[in-house]
């Protein structure tokens, strides 16, 4: 039986190094910085005939960009990466705020939807997607039957 108490509150990082909980909060800070709340912003617009979903993907480019379509769930995946080989010749890097990283979101979207049914736009940082609405299995009507007697 551990005692914390008798032995400081820290006995299990003396004896398992944990990280420290405050950097599980910094890790999109890391991949992001500073602006990783802001990162794949989505807007979802629905229509009598489907959806329009725009989601911002500041400083991604087109090649950077992952759709797939699966048991009725759309995901968009966008991948960075910086070239740390690089070296510019004219001078040192003083500060970089540019990020590397990769980020996933999900929408089901129904198991109706095919992917030739979804089309997809990228221009000026805003993926846009134009997802048609699942039709929706018939439900069959209920009828009374009469008891006699």
């Amino acid at each position: 039986m551990l005692l914390p108490r008798l032995f400081g509150e820290d006995l299990l990082d003396e004896i398992i190094d944990f990280p420290d909980p405050r950097e599980f909060a910094k890790i999109d800070r890391k991949l992001y910085g500073k602006h990783a709340a802001q990162v794949m912003r989505t807007d979802v617009h629905e229509s009598e005939e489907g959806y329009e979903v725009d989601i911002d993907l500041p400083g991604f480019k087109k090649e950077e960009i992952n759709l797939t379509l699966e048991d009725g769930y759309l995901s968009v995946s966008a991948a960075k990466s910086l070239d740390k080989d690089k070296k510019d010749l004219k001078g040192r890097l003083i500060r970089q705020e540019r990020y590397a990283g990769s980020m996933q979101r999900s929408f089901y979207v129904g198991e109706g939807v095919k992917e030739e049914d979804v089309k997809a736009k990228f221009e000026d940082g805003v993926l846009k997607l134009s997802v048609p609405k699942a039709e929706q299995p018939k439900i069959p009507e209920r009828h009374t039957i009469a008891i006699a007697g």
